[in-house]
């Protein structure tokens, strides 16, 4: 393989961009969802137990125990951590020198601490991934600000450690648990619109938060949704043990295929920054190499000089060339994929039974992980044979001793990481070795290693359930309560937030799938509506005059579930059509004994009010100071805002930075005077390559 130092550039400066997007937008929502007024006061998750102060930060891993010695409750707490979060990673995203270790490590306590508190809004698998993707970009960043090496003649930095290359492989390690596991969970769930074919036929419609795009791929021909679910298992399960393939060409091809899934799923569905980080991840699949050539070289191909390259080459080719044979016949076969040239259409359809996937999975699970360790065996080996190029015995003492360190870690969080995974098949869950176990039980609440499997099951299959809140003054007269976001107004387009992500929306959807008692924040919500609160208003509408009840609270507050579908092509002016189910929360009022009850049950009630805090706090007064300067903003506005700036400066950083001309050390050689040689020497040179492949004969490069 060639270097890696530009694509760890990259997953670096992508992990600080989602780390800025996750932090900005979770500030947005802290006093609503958080605050004193807020859904679930995070004030309660944090309790003293008379433990010592160590035990007790190991047990609950958050900064926000230290938030009283700076006299701020648990919510300002957390305001101050995403704030300062979102600026650190901002920081590391347009600066190299604050993309070291101990930057990545603070960000990544930082979301840990957040995610503690954050309950029921926080419980996503992104945020467990962004976690992972986190620590394991603190291992991937430079000890220090990195100097300006020179280029060695491979494409390689001089003087570069030994140990770079083993955590970022960690990174392509859990790409592949990702996309693998989220492929098999599809068909080990017996969702029958997976086994069907016909998951996208519902899947635009009744996701959280659609997109504009999702109502035209709705519309798509049956024939083409099915398709796409298969080419969806395609890319999810037979295309991620490529990432491991020896051959360049064919992780390129992995590459751009999960490139295309995550581009289509951005623009269809609004998925805060989960497509973001994971395209992020899939910098781990690049090389050097493939980012770096220049557009001259791929006009001027090298021939093998010797007959070994030439026999490699063409056998690669072969290699190539059956996996694209394989990969096409099984997809064929396991499909049933027929052409219907009168219809213009390809018909699919599932040829095997979830027994076959069941001993399939089990045959395949553990050979996943012995790839696992063979690739992992083979960075450690390159890492090994780096270090014996290393001069200087002291340099060489001190790259063995971080080879030695990075190494470990890079073995335990392999190890730790296949516990996780192997929940995707229960026997071999069972087979793992039994230290295994014990590792990722003893660091299992620091969320190094989770187990992932996205869109298990399609739900609302005979039209999207939807939570309709309504609010009214004399229990007569009703008036809805339209969201920002989520599906309400017939008549309103779906939005674009990403990489936004409105918690509370989010938490509505899950509350339509079942009855109003699975969640029990609702009855909060419910609560704080009753009692005007401001917090909890603005992450409903972030305009007060769009807030039906903005004047005076509602006296009774109700819900209705509804069945949205969207509307047919020719429906002029209208987005959705609904039909009403069933009562979701009945209709109360403070003091209702009804309400009083679901609070009790649930644990809800303020038994005791927050604490005063002393009001000359400075640092809680410039908290309070931002939050009255951002709070006009509406979240997906702000987070925009903070796209296009950082566009702005990266291209001011462009036009103003040194050229590469002058800047680059080859250009630095061809400006050297040639050293002097006599005449005899001279003749014997040879002759001089023609000008259009001057370059690559300089700076060869080995292409698979």
């Amino acid at each position: 393989m060639a270097g890696s130092g530009v694509p760890r550039q990259l997953f670096l400066q992508g992990v600080a961009a989602v780390f800025t997007f996750a932090f900005a937008s979770l500030y947005m929502q802290i006093p609503g969802l958080y605050g004193a007024e807020g859904i679930l006061p995070a004030r309660r998750t944090l309790r003293p137990q008379g433990k010592g102060r160590w035990q007790q930060l190991w047990e609950t891993p958050t900064l926000l125990w230290e938030a009283p010695r700076l006299g701020l409750d648990t919510s300002q707490g957390l305001e101050l951590l995403s704030l300062l979060g979102a600026l650190l990673a901002l920081g590391a995203l347009l600066m190299r020198r604050l993309r070291n270790l101990f930057v990545y490590l603070l960000l990544w306590a930082a979301y840990l601490s957040a995610c503690q508190v954050g309950q029921v809004f926080l419980y996503f698998q992104w945020d467990s991934l962004l976690l992972e993707t986190g620590f394991l970009a603190a291992l991937v960043a430079p000890l220090r600000p990195p100097p300006h090496h020179k280029q060695a003649p491979q494409g390689r930095l001089v003087g570069a450690s030994p140990h770079e290359g083993l955590p970022f492989w960690l990174v392509r390690w859990l790409l592949f648990r990702l996309m693998f596991a989220s492929g098999v969970v599809k068909l080990t769930s017996r969702c029958p619109a997976w086994w069907g074919l016909t998951a996208l036929t519902y899947h635009y419609e009744t996701q959280c938060l659609p997109t504009p795009a999702s109502w035209f791929a709705h519309h798509l021909p049956v024939w083409l949704q099915k398709l796409s679910v298969v080419a969806t298992f395609l890319i999810e399960i037979a295309v991620p043990p490529l990432f491991f393939a020896p051959l360049r060409r064919l992780r390129l091809a992995a590459f751009y295929s999960q490139v295309l899934l995550q581009v289509l799923i951005i623009i269809t569905g609004n998925y805060n920054f989960f497509n973001l980080l994971t395209l992020v991840l899939t910098t781990a699949l690049l090389d050097d190499g493939h980012l770096t050539a220049e557009p001259g070289n791929s006009r001027c191909k090298k021939r093998p000089t010797s007959w070994p390259r030439a026999l490699l080459a063409m056998l690669s080719l072969l290699l190539e060339f059956t996996v694209y044979g394989l990969l096409a016949y099984g997809t064929v076969h396991c499909f049933g994929l027929e052409v219907d040239w009168e219809q213009h259409a390809v018909h699919s359809r599932t040829t095997f039974t979830f027994h076959q996937f069941t001993q399939w999975l089990k045959m395949v699970t553990l050979p996943t992980m012995w790839l696992g360790v063979a690739s992992l065996a083979w960075e450690l080996l390159n890492a090994l044979w780096r270090w014996t190029q290393v001069r200087g015995w002291l340099r060489k003492l001190c790259t063995a001793v971080q080879l030695f360190i990075f190494g470990t870690a890079t073995v335990a969080l392999f190890v730790i990481s296949l516990v996780p995974y192997s929940y995707i098949e229960p026997s071999s869950h069972g087979h793992l070795w039994t230290g295994a176990h014990r590792l990722f039980g003893a660091v299992e609440h620091l969320q190094l290693a989770n187990s992932y499997g996205l869109f298990r099951r399609m739900t609302g299959l005979g039209g999207r359930p939807e939570v309709v809140l309504e609010g009214s003054y004399d229990g007569h007269h009703w008036t809805e309560i339209e969201f920002m976001y989520k599906p309400g107004n017939v008549s309103r387009p779906p939005p674009v937030v990403v990489p936004h992500q409105p918690r509370l929306d989010w938490q509505m959807w899950f509350a339509a799938l079942g009855p109003h008692s699975h969640s029990p924040w609702f009855t909060s919500l419910v609560l704080r509506l009753l009692q005007g609160k401001d917090p909890v208003i603005r992450l409903i509408q972030n305009d007060a005059a769009r807030y039906p009840f903005h004047r005076q609270p509602p006296t009774y507050v109700r819900a209705q579930r509804y069945k949205y579908q969207f509307s047919r092509p020719g429906e002029r002016s209208q987005w959705w059509r609904r039909q009403w189910v069933e009562e979701f929360f009945p209709p109360v009022s403070l003091g209702d004994p009804t309400l009083d009850m679901l609070l009790r049950q649930f644990g809800l009630q303020d038994k005791s009010p927050p604490r005063a805090r002393s009001s000359d706090n400075a640092l809680a007064q410039a908290l309070c100071w931002i939050r009255k300067q951002l709070s006009p903003l509406e979240a997906s506005t702000l987070l925009w805002g903070l796209l296009a700036a950082v566009g702005a400066i990266r291209v001011m950083q462009a036009l103003l930075g040194p050229h590469p001309s002058h800047s680059s050390p080859l250009a630095k050689e061809k400006h050297k005077p040639a050293p002097k040689k006599d005449s005899g020497a001279a003749s014997k040179q040879p002759a001089p390559a023609p000008d259009n492949c001057s370059s690559s004969s300089q700076t060869p490069r080995r292409k698979k």
